[in-house]
């Protein structure tokens, strides 16, 4: 459906990962739904949460897969395949522990950078030519293991910023639907702000 397009925020599904920084996908579709008014059903044959809504003449769908992160392509893969979603109106929201915080990237494509979601993703749909905006979450220094940083929870500094940054994502989500992946790119990528001291 050539009108058709769609966004997906990667995240874990369960109380007990809701507002943590893996969750940052998930926290951003949230973040459309609630401008577009549009209402979250779940979809058991995606194994996901979708949300419909019309967006300057275009269907969008918003979803979150169900899968847990890691298996987030066995929800993305059959979505994409059963409305015939095209491509380059595919975009996935993603944490991305290796941009710093404070910090978004769009790409129209490129590697996983070693994030499982979207490994699952390009593993499904066996390519990585699909749109993909990194939300930083930063990394504790010298810490090579970051488990438990990344299902850690928001300081209370982190998720005054997260306010801003998941303002200006969903600003660059919209532009990218009106305007196209270039003029999102120059208008958004970059830092959004920084962390005031606790």
């Amino acid at each position: 459906m050539e009108n058709l397009f769609l966004i997906v925020g990667l995240g874990n599904p369960g109380a007990e990962y809701a507002k943590t920084r893996h969750n940052a996908g998930f926290l951003l579709v949230a973040r459309l739904a609630e401008r577009w008014k549009a209402n979250w059903t779940l979809e058991k044959k995606f194994n996901a949460r979708i949300a419909k809504a019309e967006q300057n003449g275009s269907r969008v769908l918003l979803s979150e897969p169900q899968t847990f992160m890691n298996s987030s392509g066995e929800s993305v893969g059959p979505l994409v395949g059963f409305y015939r979603v095209a491509l380059k109106q595919l975009l996935v929201a993603v944490d991305d522990a290796d941009l710093p915080f404070g910090e978004i990237r769009l790409r129209p494509g490129g590697s996983s950078g070693g994030h499982h979601g979207l490994e699952s993703i390009e593993r499904h749909l066996g390519t990585r030519e699909f749109a993909r905006l990194r939300i930083g979450i930063g990394r504790q220094a010298g810490l090579r293991e970051i488990t438990g940083f990344v299902l850690g929870r928001f300081s209370s500094a982190e998720a005054e910023l997260m306010e801003k940054i998941l303002t200006a994502a969903a600003d660059q989500t919209e532009t990218w639907l009106k305007a196209g992946i270039q003029t999102a790119m120059s208008q958004f990528n970059g830092k959004i702000g920084e962390l005031k001291s606790e």
